[in-house]
């Protein structure tokens, strides 16, 4: 029972308070259980393609080619391409982290993963190119130059925060997760 608790608790939860919702505010409780269920049918749908992408990337790219390309030695080349993977990126970030665990068992390092993460998270394409439609080339230069350079040094420092037994615990995790 803990453990179905611990890992049903938050969906059973929701389900409860969209009832309670229902019995006492029926208009808002149903525009609520609408409200859940398109967000739970859009995450059922953006995440098998997600996995199959991964399930091909993990058999076609083997693990010396990515410690190559991103590994601890991959230096500026690994933080670029790590960079450029994240700006073409179109997906929410639940959908991310299974990617980047991806690239972590594969030998990624811990800095550039991040720097994927955090790019594809605020400096993608097709938000950059909807909110100088929006907001106009100049804030948006603006707010994308200060994000580069503070998503370059977060990774940066937390990259050196990093003691050898945190990787090896991340590192440990995402091969056995």
């Amino acid at each position: 029972m803990k453990g179905f608790i611990k890992q049903y608790g938050f969906l059973v939860s929701v389900l409860v308070l969209n009832v309670c919702l229902l019995i006492w505010l029926p208009r808002t409780g149903a525009d609520a259980l609408v409200f859940t269920g398109k967000s739970a049918l859009t995450f059922l749908i953006n995440l098998p393609p997600v996995f199959v992408c991964i399930g091909l990337l993990d058999v076609w790219v083997e693990r010396e080619s990515m410690i190559r390309i991103m590994g601890e030695r991959s230096g500026i080349r690994g933080v670029a391409v790590s960079f450029l993977l994240g700006t073409v990126t179109a997906l929410p970030l639940y959908a991310l982290l299974p990617v980047a665990g991806m690239l972590v068992r594969k030998g990624s390092r811990i800095m550039n993963v991040l720097v994927f993460l955090c790019t594809s998270v605020s400096v993608r394409i097709p938000l950059l190119l909807f909110e100088i439609s929006s907001l106009g080339f100049a804030f948006t230069a603006v707010r994308c130059a200060a994000n580069i350079g503070s998503l370059l040094l977060t990774a940066f420092l937390i990259d050196r925060i990093l003691t050898g037994q945190d990787r090896e615990r991340i590192y440990l995790a995402n091969i056995e997760g």
